[in-house]
């Protein structure tokens, strides 16, 4: 047997205090490293701002080619065109519109012009009278 019993409690109590010693060694130079000044930052780059050098829409809008037109020289705008009125929708005659189809036994049931197999109920309106398809919202007539 080499040494004894009071050598034993050395040898524990050395590897108890190494191993404080490097745990300690190591939460100390975290705690260095963590409050370390951080590396100075890059200056912010200014962003160039361009003011917008014409005012009229980007891409213009698409001419219509006119092979019997003036030549313009590269770099020219095109001509405006103004835009024409569009015609107020006018209303539809009374004959226009299509009559539902009578669903034979049913006096107050008439199928749709507009959707096939679809039954309206026109009960209370007199023949020739407008009502509108609720599937396809047109508008037709109460034979």
């Amino acid at each position: 047997m080499i040494g004894n019993e009071s050598d034993c409690g050395y040898v524990v109590r050395v590897t108890l205090l190494m191993k404080f010693s490097f745990s300690l060694a190591l939460f100390t130079a975290f705690f260095v490293a963590s409050c370390a000044e951080e590396p100075p930052q890059r200056p912010h780059q200014r962003v160039a701002t361009y003011s917008p050098a014409q005012t009229q829409e980007y891409p213009p809008p698409q001419q219509p080619f006119n092979p019997n037109g003036p030549v313009q020289p590269p770099g020219t705008p095109p001509p405006q065109t103004v835009p024409l009125p569009t015609a107020a929708p006018t209303k539809v005659a009374k004959g226009d519109y299509p009559y539902g189809i009578p669903v034979p036994g049913k006096p107050h049931l008439v199928e749709s012009p507009y959707s096939p197999g679809k039954y309206v109920d026109v009960e209370g309106f007199p023949p020739g009278t407008e009502v509108k398809d609720p599937y396809t919202d047109k508008i037709f007539l109460v034979p």
